[in-house]
């Protein structure tokens, strides 16, 4: 908690959970799933018991311009016997089988918390495989239980590495960037390609959002990367400038200030002119079109207080100022993968008196919401029978959503979702 007058303490985060303890925080094979699924024309193999293949489109509503076939979920529905005496043939015939079917350009195979434990050689199945079919098939090293969510970002990331190639191959393309960190939900990585086609900015890939085999094997020849979920893809933009020579900046497409100041960021880091004053005449149309209609939702909004518990520290950095703009405070804040640098930014944009946690529980964010008097709890999947249990406001801002919150159009559609449900009539009819 921040507390006047005293020193900040340190906050202790970007470490494994406790085993055995309760947790809000997703496992290491959820972290590879989210990096991944949105490849739309891969087949996802998850190589374990049927439980895992539990996640599939449905849970992660990422949107696809081509493709369908991420929208499935296959798994070699591992059992007892072979726990005992190992799935490798099993993996094996798996991923013919699937390759006969379907006929996939990639096949992503993850290891999942069994297959951690029994010690399968996935590396040589999925090598014998590719010698045999002719075509990518790749591991996904995330068993659940070997680190945290973020330990499965770097997962998926490696993955996406070996596909595109330990280095540049071709030349690099002006004016190209590839997005880093959007998973397409809803739309959002089409809303903010549309902004790039009016800069004049060439959009190669959005990872991993409506991305496919061939346009991840485009990636390495963008001039510029940039990263909008820090937590998942900061690694890979680092491996990239390394391998590629491409460099990297973070950008923020939640609110409004965040997606003016991020355009603005892009059009300075490529450095063209007519890109700078086509992105400027962007905005001031934009601004003139949303500013209006946000005043009508600060007046019916402002002074609630809010709770928030997302994945990433990034996020919350743009929520929080998102709840500011819309003059309400955040007084509880938590994520799953903040790291050290993000709550200093969290805890300078707070008040005192402010609860900031991380790897916390059901329990302590019961307690915590009460105590301060939150009104609206954003989380996800998680995160949300809890406020229906505390009969206070919800939001989801998580993969499984419908509506977009990215960009001028997310920005409207937070500021009305966010009036819909605190100022919603059930509110009178509960004591």
């Amino acid at each position: 908690m921040q507390k006047e007058n005293e020193a900040p303490m340190v906050i202790s985060c970007d470490e494994n959970s406790l085993s055995g303890a309760v947790s809000q925080r997703a496992c290491v094979y959820c972290g590879a799933r989210v990096v991944l699924n949105p490849i739309t024309d891969a087949l996802h193999l998850v190589h374990g018991p049927i439980g895992c293949a539990s996640y599939t489109w449905d849970i992660r509503g990422s949107l696809s311009s081509d493709s369908q076939l991420y929208r499935n979920s296959f798994s070699t529905d591992l059992r007892e016997k072979d726990i005992v005496f190992g799935g490798e043939k099993k993996l094996a015939s798996a991923i013919v089988e699937a390759y006969e079917e379907y006929h996939p350009k990639v096949i992503f195979v993850y290891a999942t918390c069994v297959v951690g434990v029994i010690g399968d050689d996935i590396d040589a199945v999925c090598k014998n495989a590719e010698n045999e079919l002719g075509i990518r098939v790749l591991p996904v090293k995330s068993p659940g239980f070997s680190g945290n969510k973020r330990s499965g970002y770097k997962a998926g990331c490696n993955a996406i590495l070996q596909l595109m190639g330990e280095t540049k191959v071709a030349e690099t393309i002006p004016d190209s960037i590839n997005y880093l960190g959007d998973f397409n939900l809803a739309a959002e990585a089409w809303i903010i390609k549309s902004y790039l086609n009016e800069m004049g900015v060439k959009l190669l890939t959005v990872l991993t959002g409506d991305s496919n085999y061939e346009s991840l094997l485009q990636a390495p020849r963008a001039e510029l990367n940039i990263v909008q979920c820090a937590g998942s893809m900061t690694y890979l933009a680092k491996q990239m400038e390394s391998a590629y020579q491409i460099p990297f900046d973070k950008v923020r497409f939640l609110g409004v200030d965040e997606t003016v100041s991020a355009l603005r960021k892009i059009a300075n880091l490529l450095g063209n002119t007519d890109i700078i004053i086509r992105t400027e005449k962007l905005i001031e149309r934009k601004l003139t079109e949303v500013n209006d209609v946000l005043d009508q939702y600060r007046k019916k909004v402002k002074g609630h207080k809010a709770a928030i518990y997302v994945g990433g520290g990034f996020k919350a950095i743009a929520l929080i100022k998102q709840f500011n703009n819309l003059g309400i405070d955040t007084v509880v804040i938590g994520t799953q993968t903040g790291d050290q640098e993000e709550y200093e930014m969290i805890r300078s944009l707070t008040k005192q008196g402010t609860v900031i946690l991380d790897d916390t529980n059901p329990n302590e964010l019961q307690k915590f919401i009460l105590e301060k008097g939150a009104d609206i709890l954003v989380g996800g999947v998680k995160e949300r029978p809890l406020a229906y249990k505390l009969g206070i406001a919800f939001i989801d801002h998580n993969h499984e959503r419908k509506h977009a919150l990215a960009g001028f159009e997310g920005a409207i559609n937070f500021a009305q979702e966010v009036d819909l449900t605190v100022n919603s009539p059930v509110w009178d009819y509960l004591t």
